[in-house]
């Protein structure tokens, strides 16, 4: 840990640069960065407000009181920031998934970890029913909002079973009869390129 004298020496530092910042001609670049700095300094400082209420509420040891500091939506995510956060990813993911099966049991929807790999999230839902899709798209930002809100650094987030149904009822051919159709066909191919066609303007 550096010491005080190191500390007041950035302090100063600091002080300086923003007064040669100041001292820069206005600009459209000068404001978005004051904006900038502005807004992050807030972030901070909301942060590090929520850490000393629960510190100051809190009589239990020290651990007990990194993992509130942890789950706590805001802190957890400025903690992920700094690489300070006291669970790994993997655990956080878990977390989310623990606080939204509840929620998504009320509306019909199960969801299973399937592999985290690098980052990258997998999961795969299960609705019961034919659930339209306004609600396909609501369970999919209520999964996306639950898993960001523990684990704002996954990498990408991948949701199977929750594409929405083609819209004008479509099947194509080859999933009717099981293989792919015969290419040197003139009919088979003029019905592949339409299927194909279809089914790209639909996940679209």
């Amino acid at each position: 840990m550096e010491n005080q004298g190191d500390f007041q020496d950035q302090v100063r530092q600091l002080g300086k640069l923003i007064a040669e910042f100041e001292e820069l001609p206005e600009s459209a670049a000068k404001v978005a960065a004051k904006q900038m700095l502005r807004l992050l300094m807030d972030i901070h400082g909301s942060g590090l407000e929520r850490m000393m209420e629960i510190v100051f509420d809190s009589a239990s040891p020290a651990r007990e009181i990194l993992d509130k500091f942890g789950q706590d939506p805001l802190l957890g995510s400025l903690l992920v920031l700094y690489s300070l956060h006291p669970d790994d990813l993997e655990t956080r993911v878990h977390r989310a998934l623990e606080r939204m099966r509840t929620p998504l049991r009320k509306m019909d929807c199960t969801l299973q970890l399937m592999s985290i790999e690098a980052g990258a999230v997998r999961l795969r839902a299960k609705t019961s029913g034919h659930p339209h899709a306004p609600m396909l798209a609501e369970l999919r930002a209520r999964i996306e909002e639950g898993i960001y809100e523990q684990a704002p650094d996954v990498a990408s987030l991948s949701i199977e079973g929750l594409e929405a149904p083609p819209a004008s009822g479509f099947v194509p051919l080859e999933s009717l009869i099981g293989h792919p159709l015969a290419a040197s066909s003139p009919s088979s191919h003029v019905f592949k390129n339409e299927g194909a066609n279809q089914a790209g303007e639909l996940r679209g």
